[in-house]
Formats: C-alpha cells, structure tokens, sequence
C-alpha cells in the first residue's frame, strides 16, 4: 500500500498514537507522519505509507495554517494550558491595541523555541533539561508569519482577555512561542488555551478523515503524485524507463526543476531534478 492520508487528528492523540494505529490498520510497518501534533492539538496530520515515506521531507517544508486560543493574564511553564500556572495577573487593555500587537507580527522575526520542546542542545532535548529544572540558553530561530488576524471577538472576563487568531506560518514556527510573544509586546502575560491546524500545504480539514473513519475503511488514499500537483509529469518508453530504473540521469528539464517519470503502463518509477546539465534521480519509487 503506497499513499498519503490525510488525518483529522482528535485531542489526546500522540502523532505517533496517529502512526501505530495506521500501522496495525493497515498491516504495515511503513508508515511515518511529516510533522508532529501535539497531544493538546487537533487538526491536520499528514500521514505516509509505503513508498510514500521517500517523499515525507518534501511534505515538511509547507507552510502550515493553525487557529489559536489565547488567554492575556496567565502564564505557564509549558506555553500552554497542559503547563504549570506561573503566574496570573488581571489585563485590561483596549481591542485596538489588541489587534496592533496581532497585526505587528505579520513577516519575519527572530523566535524563541520553548523550553518544553525537542529541540536539541549540546545533544539534549530542550525538555530533558526542562525536567530537571535545568536552566539552559533557549535558541532562537528566523520565522515567518506570512498572515495572521483575529478572527471572532475579543472577549474580557474576569481580567482576562481571551480572543482566537488564524496564522498562516513556516515550517519549525512555534504557535505557543507566537502566543507568548504577543503577549510579550503587549507587555502581559499570555498562554495559548487552544490549537487546531487547519491546514498543511495543500491539505486541509475538509479533506482529512478521522481515525475512526479509516478503522471502518472510510478514507481517500492520495497518490503520491497528486500530493504534489505543481511537479509535471512525464511518460517514458521502455527503454528509457530500464535506464531511469538504473539511476541514469537525462536530459535536464528546461520547463520545470523537478518531474515524476512514469513507464508506459503509467507506473511511477521515479522523481528526478534538474542537477547542472542534467536531470538526475532524487527519488526512486
């Protein structure tokens, strides 16, 4: 079996929860996923089975769309609400500065990882240092946040400011890092009390399926091909599809970097990219 799913992941799943029940569904230790949700999360998993998994790094470099709650007034040691409450404060601020503070991270900026979080340093994850009350340089990295807005109203209780935002951002952004730095320049505390990624790419929640879904069969299996429509296409007869087999490289493409390369009967046999004066293997199916 050869494809991608894309999953509606409920609340409480590990992604690798996600992968083993895939697994055990499907009979197949050939299954990965192209970029973890956590537990806390819902929303869009991207899941690869078999021959699939040889494309999963072109899958993680999307941008990812997400939909956040957030709270002014708490802040927690993990970012979110999964966390030790740190401290609480009571906010009143004006919905225009609110929106401003929003607004102002559209582009690129300079962001900080959470303590609790894979990240590596010196060989640890970040968590591993977190967990011993290890006090350790967190790193930063360039993010972009190519749109963000809040989406709802805002609403104040209690003093606390709760509102929800929908973000548009790279790869390796941290949305609980975002939620804290808005805060940040609000100058108040701030803890992200939900998450939903709606989307992944191409892929989005109203072409995802549930776990249950697929336990009882229900589920579209896309092609690898057609996960990734701006890659052309390209048929070839049989004696160039015995080269390509065999790593041969061809002529470099003039129209686009990269192609699938498909033999006569319409078998993907390969992805290949331009390389110099030549197209050459990147992917063998």
């Amino acid at each position: 079996m050869n494809g991608i799913l894309i999953i509606n992941k409920d609340l409480g799943y590990t992604s690798r929860d996600v992968v083993n029940i895939i697994s055990k569904t499907f009979q197949t230790k050939k299954v990965g996923h192209t970029g973890t949700l956590d537990p806390e999360a819902s929303g869009v998993l991207v899941v690869c089975i078999g021959k699939a998994l040889k494309v999963c790094e072109l899958l993680t470099n999307h941008d990812k769309e997400y939909i956040a709650g957030i709270t002014l007034g708490i802040e927690t040691d993990t970012l979110d609400m999964t966390g030790k409450v740190v401290s609480t404060e009571d906010v009143f601020l004006e919905d225009k500065n609110i929106y401003e503070a929003v607004n102002s991270f559209k582009g690129s900026y300079l962001q900080e990882v959470p303590k609790y979080s894979a990240v590596k340093v010196n060989g640890k994850k970040l968590y591993e240092y977190a967990r011993k009350n290890i006090d350790i340089d967190l790193p930063k990295k360039e993010v972009v946040i190519h749109d963000i807005k809040i989406i709802d109203n805002i609403l104040h209780k209690d003093g606390k400011i709760f509102f929800k935002i929908k973000c548009n951002v790279s790869k390796g952004t941290y949305i609980r890092s975002l939620v804290r730095d808005i805060g940040n320049r609000l100058g108040v505390k701030a803890v992200m009390n939900s998450l939903v990624r709606t989307r992944l790419g191409e892929f989005t929640l109203d072409n995802a399926n549930t776990i249950d879904e697929i336990k009882n069969g229900k589920y579209n299996l896309i092609k690898i091909e057609d996960a990734f429509p701006d890659i052309k296409r390209m048929m070839v007869s049989d004696d160039e599809g015995f080269k390509i087999k065999n790593g041969c490289p061809i002529n470099r493409f003039v129209d686009t970097d990269k192609k699938f390369i498909f033999d006569k009967d319409n078998n993907l046999i390969a992805l290949y990219r331009n390389d110099d004066d030549k197209a050459r293997v990147y992917k063998m199916f």
